[in-house]
């Protein structure tokens, strides 16, 4: 929506929102949507993801005693988004370079009156934090990694070292600062910070004035191409960077000082962002990278990771529970680096602690079990893969073969005789295509309010449709390949799906069949994954001398 469009209506909430000032769930907004005819209409949107006028929202919630008052922070969060959309940070940098004094802003009339309205009640530092916070709850629900999550924050935060007050802190990839500014939380602290966003990076920079902190400095620019702190060597380096980036310039830095470790191929742009930052340390200086765990084992990767244990560079490697990066469930890697004081190699006597949390909560403690720890000798680390995973060294040490292969043979065992009794019972239908006569599509289900929105997944809204048959046809191989983009992104509520008119009784009987296929589909996964541990555990448990053939 413009400018124009979003400022006739004033701001514009979605149902997610709606359910948030009402206090209740989102079904029960599309309740009321369906309930109730004077609902206020969609002002902008699309079908399936309408927006509402705030101020008809409002107005309807206090009739029926729904609502709740919507304070000022909320209103213009509100008129906000509906101004700058996905560009919100850039919102962000224009309220923060009001509340700092700068003589020409740039914000739209109503969110100005609302900001300055604001400002004459509440601190300009606690205003900008609380729009920061609701930016990160925001990018949180969408599973954005556009900022980094606070349990990353927090993990570093608890791995990282002691630093002294006057210490350089230094960020190459800073986004919004909230890394940089969380590590260094002494006022005279030395933060440098670089950002290749510019509305991020400029926000970073006025969001530190606000808060006092004279020594920060941020600027904007691609770190790996145009380092703006050739110069800089810090006592500490945090980094959560661009993960799964090829495009960061290695065929213009070939030749770069920095990979002094080796060049990173065009798939480790992860361990070009940790040279950079190793370039950047002091000796005895240390470095905490936020890693994605495949960097740990990829064979790409293995000479530089060579390199790191031979000098005596990695000192700790830390698995973080799944769930730690709100954008996946993937678990992530904190690598924890120290430059040696001189270039003599590390002695072979020297260990690497390996830290395994995967078994812990995200929001659970931090601090590891006896169990959960292992102190690794360099000689075992450097071998063929130079795997820096640190569950592949914690199983062996703490491992009870016998006991697990036991347990996990008797589930494999348990699982595949269940396996067949799911399989539901099938018989000759029509022929293909004897269900194409007489279809509707997921749009016209949605215009018509049979369909609504659990997440990605459509579900139905309506007693008169079934939702395992409505998705089961949608992942049926025809209605994938029309779900599925040029670019190969496939979507599960495609518009151009199309399901078969049944009646109730006849949809619920496809239903059903349909729902035991899904259980064996997660039944044979299960099979799987039990396969491929227990073939671990039997031949890890061989080799060594854990396990032993019978006879």
């Amino acid at each position: 929506m413009t400018d124009s469009a979003a400022s006739s209506v004033g701001p514009l909430v979605t149902g997610s929102d709606i359910a948030r000032l009402a206090g209740v769930t989102r079904a029960a907004v599309s309740n009321w949507r369906r309930r109730y005819d004077d609902f206020p209409a969609p002002a902008g949107g699309a079908a399936n993801s309408p927006l509402y006028a705030l101020a008809e929202v409002q107005e309807w919630l206090d009739k029926q005693r729904k609502g709740q008052e919507v304070s000022p922070e909320v209103e213009l969060w509100q008129a906000m988004r509906a101004v700058y959309g996905e560009q919100m940070v850039g919102g962000l940098a224009e309220v923060a370079a009001v509340l700092a004094g700068e003589r020409e802003p740039r914000l739209p009339d109503d969110v100005a009156a609302r900001v300055q309205g604001l400002a004459q009640t509440e601190a300009p530092v606690d205003l900008v934090n609380g729009l920061t916070e609701r930016f990160m709850d925001s990018a949180r629900r969408a599973g954005s990694d556009q900022v980094t999550p606070e349990r990353v924050v927090r993990a570093v935060c608890h791995f990282a070292p002691e630093l002294p007050a006057d210490a350089t802190v230094f960020d190459p990839a800073c986004g919004i600062g909230v890394l940089l500014l969380s590590i260094a939380a002494e006022a005279g602290m030395r933060c440098c910070g670089q950002e290749m966003d510019a509305d991020s990076a400029r926000f970073a920079q006025l969001r530190a004035d606000l808060l006092g902190r004279s020594g920060v400095r941020i600027v904007a620019g691609d770190s790996l191409r145009a380092d703006a702190w050739p110069d800089l060597k810090a006592d500490l380096v945090v980094c959560d960077p661009p993960a799964g980036v090829t495009e960061w310039g290695r065929e213009e830095l070939l030749l770069d000082s920095r990979w002094e470790l080796g060049t990173p191929s065009k798939a480790e742009g992860e361990l070009a962002w940790l040279q950079h930052a190793y370039a950047h340390t002091e000796p005895g200086g240390q470095v905490v990278m936020v890693m994605p765990a495949s960097v740990a084992y990829r064979k790409a990767g293995r000479r530089i990771r060579s390199e790191l244990v031979r000098r005596g560079i990695v000192r700790q490697v830390v698995a973080l529970p799944p769930g730690t990066a709100t954008s996946h469930a993937l678990p992530i890697h904190l690598w924890c680096l120290r430059r040696p004081e001189s270039t003599a190699r590390a002695d072979t006597n020297h260990t690497v602690r390996m830290v395994d949390l995967t078994d812990n909560s995200p929001d659970g403690t931090l601090e590891p079990r006896p169990d959960q720890v292992a102190d690794v000798p360099l000689i075992e680390l450097l071998d063929d893969t130079v795997d820096l995973t640190p569950g592949s060294h914690l199983r062996s040490r703490h491992r009870d073969y016998p006991g697990e292969y036991v347990a996990l043979r008797k589930e494999l065992e348990d699982q595949i005789r269940r396996l067949a009794a799911l399989l539901p019972e099938l018989t000759a239908g029509g022929g293909p295509g004897s269900l194409d006569s007489s279809t509707t599509s997921v749009a016209e289900l949605a215009r018509a309010g049979l369909v609504t929105y659990d997440g990605p997944e459509p579900i139905s809204a309506s007693e008169q449709l079934d939702t395992d048959y409505l998705q089961g046809f949608l992942r049926s191989s025809v209605n994938t390949r029309r779900s599925t983009s040029a670019s190969g992104t496939y979507r599960l509520d495609g518009r151009g799906s199309r399901i078969p008119r049944m009646g109730i009784d006849e949809q619920r009987r496809y239903g059903s069949a349909f729902r035991a296929l899904s259980a064996f589909e997660e039944g044979m996964r299960k099979v799987d994954d039990l396969s491929r541990r227990l073939a671990e555990v039997a031949r890890d448990g061989l080799a060594t001398g854990a396990l032993a053939p019978e006879g």
